[in-house]
């Protein structure tokens, strides 16, 4: 995964820096998906109550990776971080159906955000593994991505 990550961000940001949010409702895998792009393995966590920020490495571009808590209480701080952000990544718990709703509008609410209009988007469908998790596809249709259409997006299938 992190190879899939570090290769699509490079040819987008070339030899530099770049910030990029982690976000997504609670339980979605935020910080698992983190610490695998960090460390190159799965990690236990706990849920996020603020935020986590690391630092991933690829040839010659640097990742601040900010992994931000999706507690219903803290949403609301998310734009604390959007300035100079360069990329999101929303991370969708596939197999939570029931919050689908939630997940998508809390996505289209986000690239909304002035300060987000330049971001590149990856949307990480997660936990592919569980029992009536919803492909690739299913949650393209459920968050309505075929409504964005004026900046660069793609969805992955994950397994975290």
């Amino acid at each position: 995964m992190g190879l899939v990550f570090t290769r699509l961000f490079s040819s987008v940001f070339g030899n530099k820096e770049a910030r990029i949010l982690v976000l997504g409702l609670d339980n979605a895998g935020k910080t698992t998906i983190l610490y695998r792009l960090q460390m190159g393995e799965v990690v236990s966590t706990i849920p996020t109550i603020g935020f986590n920020v690391e630092t991933v490495q690829y040839n010659n571009i640097k990742f601040q990776v900010w992994d931000l808590g999706g507690q219903t209480s803290i949403r609301p701080y998310w734009r604390c971080y959007f300035p100079n952000t360069q990329a999101i990544i929303y991370v969708v718990d596939s197999s939570d159906t029931d919050r689908l709703v939630i997940a998508r509008e809390e996505f289209h609410a986000i690239l909304e955000e002035e300060e987000l209009k330049g971001a590149v988007v990856l949307i990480f469908a997660n936990k592919q593994d569980l029992p009536g998790a919803l492909d690739d596809a299913a949650v393209t249709e459920s968050l309505e991505l075929h409504k964005i259409k004026n900046r660069q997006w793609a969805i992955f299938k994950l397994l975290l």
